[in-house]
């Protein structure tokens, strides 16, 4: 089997290591016996059909608006028709952010996002800093967030877990991220995924089942992964 991944904005929003997601998907596909191939999507180029997994990071305030612009219009339709067939997602805070109808910074005016998340996010006054632990239908999660945006999903978003360690989408509601069909967006950097390899085998397989129907991955050696995992738990644990 194949595996392709799109990279949304790989020279723009890519701060915090979060390139390791990319770098944990093809790995943990390779390390399988796929094949595989990183297809990086920048200003100006169409989304490509054959992605089978999105990777949408964060960036600068002075570079989003550039971002915001590229993906109204044809663009975003077609990111959003590729979730909708089935394709997998990943964003993380920047890219979480526009996933939703707008960003509205503290100065300026609102960044229109791409609805496909039912959430709009507000610059606050205060920046959120430090290990997570947020409890998912995948499992326990861990990251570390570092934003000072203000995530309120609505009525129709479904978060991705509850927080029982850290500030997650606003410090009040104790919901971090949002989820839908098989794209997920969240706060959690560090990156995320080679701590959490249950999280990363959810995308792989939602990401093959689009072309191959069904798929049911071959376990790997997770020791390191689930090392780190405990590491990072451990550190959540000492920050509450």
């Amino acid at each position: 089997m194949h595996l392709t991944i799109g990279w949304l904005y790989s020279g723009l929003m890519n701060i915090y290591g979060d390139r390791g997601n990319v770098l944990a998907l093809e790995r943990r596909a390779r390390w399988r016996g796929f094949t595989t191939e990183i297809r990086t999507i920048g200003i100006g180029q169409p989304i490509p059909a054959e992605v089978d997994v999105f990777f949408f990071g964060g960036g600068q305030d002075h570079e989003q608006g550039d971002v915001a612009a590229d993906l109204q219009g044809a663009k975003g339709e077609a990111l959003k028709r590729a979730v909708e067939e089935g394709a997998a997602m990943l964003a993380v805070c920047g890219g979480y952010q526009f996933l939703g109808h707008e960003y509205r910074p503290h100065q300026g005016p609102a960044l229109p996002g791409i609805g496909l998340f039912d959430l709009v996010t507000v610059a606050g006054s205060d920046r959120f800093i430090g290990n997570v632990v947020v409890d998912t239908p995948f499992g326990e999660l861990v990251g570390f967030e570092n934003h000072s945006g203000l995530t309120t999903l609505g009525p129709g978003a479904e978060p991705l877990g509850t927080v029982r360690v850290g500030r997650g989408n606003n410090g009040r509601d104790g919901t971090e991220g949002a989820r839908y069909k098989h794209a997920a967006g969240c706060y959690l950097h560090g990156a995320v995924l080679p701590k959490n390899p249950g999280f990363a085998d959810w995308l792989l397989a939602a990401g093959l089942s689009r072309r191959h129907g069904p798929v049911t991955l071959p376990p790997l050696d997770d020791d390191a992964e689930l090392t780190a995992h405990q590491e990072a738990k451990g550190r959540a644990h000492t920050r509450k």
